[in-house]
């Protein structure tokens, strides 16, 4: 290496900061962070029931409007704290003991895009199941579609659910569709 190579080598290394937060993931990355929040975040909500595992997601800032009770949620507490007390409700001696639900994925539903470089929108269809125990097992009640925005935070190496928009819920649709069969 000459003098001149290591003089550019330190001068570049030296124009970067060691502490600069990493930029937001694109692509394929992007693609796999947001999957893996999506399945994280709504097993804490729904099946697993212990919001205050996953409630790092969920932005300080998070808002929610759902299409049939307007806007249940402005807050990532609110959210959390709402959850916690559903949650509570299903344990033993619960005024809701032993409910259970299920959040289902449509499969093939999901897109996912990169919003400049802040953050990404996700949007899909799911479906709803409750237990009604071991005659029935799980029951679909119902579906809708969500459309999730997700704030890349810089500090944090990670992205968080900032807003969701909840909507077109409804009657439990066919599965598998007719289109599939």
């Amino acid at each position: 290496m000459t003098i001149m190579s290591a003089i550019l080598l330190a001068q570049a290394a030296a124009a970067v900061p060691a502490d600069t937060p990493p930029p937001m993931p694109t692509g394929e990355e992007m693609v796999s962070r947001i999957e893996a929040n999506d399945a994280r975040l709504f097993w804490g909500f729904f099946e697993g029931c212990d919001p205050d595992a996953v409630a790092d997601l969920v932005h300080e800032d998070f808002r929610m409007v759902h299409d049939l009770v307007g806007l249940p949620l402005a807050s990532g507490k609110q959210m959390v704290d709402q959850a916690r007390e559903a949650c509570e409700a299903r344990a033993p001696g619960g005024k809701n003991e032993g409910y259970k639900n299920r959040r289902l994925l449509v499969p093939g539903s999901r897109t996912i895009k990169k919003l400049g470089d802040w953050g990404a929108l996700e949007e899909a269809h799911h479906t709803f199941l409750e237990w009604r125990g071991k005659e029935k097992g799980w029951v679909q009640t119902g579906g809708g579609r969500y459309l999730h925005i997700w704030q890349w935070m810089p500090e944090e190496g990670r992205f968080r659910l900032l807003e969701s928009l909840s909507l077109d819920h409804g009657p439990a649709p066919a599965y598998p569709p007719e289109t599939a069969r």
